[in-house]
């Protein structure tokens, strides 16, 4: 056994003197060349920091919600419409934002003329690296869903389809006034976004762009000439119980990248039961103008009940009231807001 062992190791040498002769005999190759080696440099990393967004207080949005329900409904022409105008007017200053009430006369689908008021507040004004995030605030003159036809002309409360998106901007607002964006942040409130046709039976044949009456007229007339936004974040019936936000195709066709970068936040934050990889046709909406005319990538987060295959069931009701809301819905929204504007660079 030992001679064995000693036989193996002898040849082992012989090949490893062979091969360092190889070596040699290739290395005395490649310098005759002269070809300095090559030199390999390597790119830095460009990695972001992350920025911890502050923590949405649902507790705080509920209550900017619930101060606009006490109105009652806001719709053009009424008392409370010119009290919620004062209301979000005072609470933006409150905040720190600069502050612009956009007058306008738009004619509803049946002919009558109203004056509109788009409030728009703006963070950090001189910042040209902008993005815009939005609500309508108004509410729906005719409850033409409510099942019951006695009260299908009254107005609507709207406190998820309206109060919701406004009272979490507001909340935002709260926050930007504590803690700065590296951007500037513009939010408006949309007026008559509300007064379409819809289910009223009173709409005359062909009509076209009934609905979002207020961000049609901004994108054709913004607050500031040549306006510009990397992007629009839109919140439409965001408070409702047992609701989800999918993927609706206009935001998909219009600004895909930006809304899957919304979705996967929220999903990374523990909120994949709201943020659903589901989609859903496409939707007149606000966001539908600020991508076609004001040609602002936009995209709309909307409540749907997807197992339902509509909007939350007191839409459109005289039952869409403080009952409708769940804090954890606007958690959801409000955190996952946060989390991507915070993070913007």
């Amino acid at each position: 056994m030992i001679m064995k062992r000693f036989d193996k190791l002898k040849m082992v040498r012989k090949c490893f003197l062979a091969l360092t002769s190889c070596v040699l005999i290739l290395t005395s190759c490649n310098n005759e060349t002269k070809n300095p080696p090559l030199e390999v440099k390597t790119q830095p990393v460009n990695t972001k920091p992350h920025i911890n967004a502050p923590d949405f207080n649902s507790d705080s949005a509920f209550a900017y919600i619930k101060a606009q329900a006490g109105m009652g409904p806001r719709i053009p022409g009424s008392r409370a419409h010119e009290a919620a105008a004062n209301y979000f007017e005072k609470k933006f200053k409150e905040y720190g934002a600069e502050v612009i009430i956009q007058k306008f006369t738009a004619t509803t689908f049946d002919g009558k003329k109203w004056l509109g008021k788009n409030i728009i507040a703006s963070f950090n004004p001189e910042n040209p690296n902008r993005i815009l995030l939005s609500a309508h605030w108004d509410s729906r003159p005719f409850c033409d869903r409510d099942t019951l036809k006695e009260n299908q002309k009254k107005s609507c409360p709207g406190v998820n389809d309206g109060a919701s998106g406004a009272g979490v901007l507001l909340e935002v607002a709260r926050l930007l006034a504590k803690q700065k964006t590296k951007i500037g942040i513009d939010i408006i409130l949309w007026d008559m976004e509300d007064y379409g046709a819809g289910q009223t039976g009173l709409a005359p044949d062909g009509i076209e762009d009934d609905w979002g009456l207020g961000s049609q007229y901004w994108s054709k007339n913004p607050h500031k000439p040549g306006y510009v936004a990397k992007y629009g974040i839109l919140l439409d019936m965001v408070g409702g119980k047992n609701t989800n936000f999918p993927i609706e195709l206009t935001s998909a066709y219009y600004a895909g990248q930006i809304q899957k970068n919304i979705w996967t936040t929220g999903q990374n934050l523990g909120f994949a039961n709201y943020f659903s990889d589901k989609t859903i046709g496409e939707i007149v909406d606000d966001h539908l103008y600020i991508n076609k005319w004001a040609n602002i990538p936009c995209v709309d987060i909307i409540g749907y009940n997807i197992s339902g295959k509509g909007f939350f069931p007191q839409h459109h009701t005289l039952t869409d009231d403080l009952n409708a809301i769940d804090k954890n819905t606007l958690k959801a929204v409000g955190q996952t807001l946060l989390e991507v504007i915070y993070n913007e660079q």
